[in-house]
């Protein structure tokens, strides 16, 4: 990628600080297999409401599964620019390759590769209210390395599962049925992304994802040894850093979940430093639910005392939208859920008024 320019530079505010960069104490660590049921409920319910993610072990997904995808991946990223720029995805290609994307409308110092689970994965055609029309993503494959696209299909496989079974537990540590979000995902449209973050000779100007929040379900994230996730602790808004633990998965909740529960569980900042001297892979597995779900407060979570917290919003639409950034630099911040709060109606509700309710 050569050396910084004026795209990837943070504002003075979001730059990075290496020398003061600190590792989070008392991150939730959760073991998957306990037998004792209820108690494992009782962390996961703890963890999504004091930390808004956790990490998880013993989660049954077999490691080779994804070492061998991590090993395809460094093969491919590693290919001429030319060889990857292949299967370039684009705003018509919404899948593949892509090395110039932003956050928050500043340039991300990564590489990606993104699929989807599904193929095709069904979603909207347009932000159009009226437009009902249906797009049908295809996945990009690349022919080099060979391997790739099965290690990718094996490990999107184990991470629905593994998804499945924290939406349960999530959903009982609500009170709710285990089975209670079953219905948002006939369709998802739940993604699979590889990173790659290339040395970069001014990490502190720099970073690989800038201060975000996912705007699915829940994020599991598999990331190598390098380590570089940093988190905003809710205790005290601080950035904190994320240690690598072998074989474990971190569990980010996302925008969704925070408007199904009604604010009771809330998604988290979080951000990618970078460094000078090594590459950093991770693997984000992005659960989402079916394009025409209508995101909404669950009525078992509403009552007279506790009043839906936010407007309703069209899924397929609401991500449709989101995907402009990643083409072109917007001239104000892309769409979030903070757009659908139940207050004064924001600007742009105003503009577009139809799509999201």
């Amino acid at each position: 990628m050569g050396e910084v320019d004026a795209a990837f530079i943070q504002e003075p505010h979001h730059r990075p600080h290496p020398s003061l960069a600190q590792e989070a104490q008392g991150i939730p660590l959760i073991d998957l297999s306990s037998p004792d049921v209820d108690a494992l409920i009782d962390d996961i319910g703890h963890a999504c409401k004091q930390w808004g993610f956790f990490q998880i072990i013993n989660h049954g997904v077999p490691s080779e599964r994804r070492l061998r995808l991590e090993a395809a991946a460094r093969k491919f990223f590693h290919l001429s620019s030319n060889e990857k720029r292949k299967v370039r995805r684009d705003a018509r290609k919404v899948l593949g390759y892509y090395d110039t994307e932003h956050t928050k409308n500043v340039r991300d110092w990564k590489e990606v590769f993104d699929y989807t689970v599904q193929e095709p994965t069904l979603a909207a055609a347009s932000i159009d209210p009226d437009d009902d029309r249906v797009a049908h993503w295809e996945n990009q494959w690349p022919q080099n390395p060979p391997e790739m696209r099965e290690a990718c299909q094996e490990y999107a496989k184990d991470m629905v599962e593994l998804a499945s079974r924290l939406m349960e537990l999530i959903s009982m540590s609500l009170g709710l049925p285990p089975r209670r979000f079953e219905d948002f995902f006939k369709d998802h449209t739940s993604s699979t992304r590889i990173n790659r973050y290339p040395p970069c000779p001014s990490p502190e100007l720099a970073l690989g994802v800038g201060p975000h929040k996912d705007p699915g379900v829940l994020t599991i994230l598999a990331q190598d040894e390098v380590g570089g996730l940093e988190v905003k602790r809710k205790s005290d808004g601080q950035w904190v850093g994320v240690k690598p633990i072998p074989n474990t998965y971190i569990i980010n909740l996302g925008d969704v979940l925070q408007v199904w529960t009604n604010g009771q569980y809330q998604s988290v900042d979080h951000r990618v430093m970078v460094n000078s001297a090594k590459e950093r892979f991770s693997i984000p597995f992005f659960l989402n639910p079916s394009h025409y779900t209508t995101v909404e407060p669950l009525e078992e979570l509403t009552n007279d005392q506790n009043p839906a917290k936010y407007k309703s919003y069209n899924w397929g639409k609401f991500a449709l939208t989101r995907k402009r950034s990643n083409f072109t630099k917007l001239p104000v911040e892309n769409i979030q859920i903070h757009h659908f709060q139940n207050i004064p109606t924001h600007s742009y509700l105003r503009d577009c008024p139809r799509i999201f309710g």
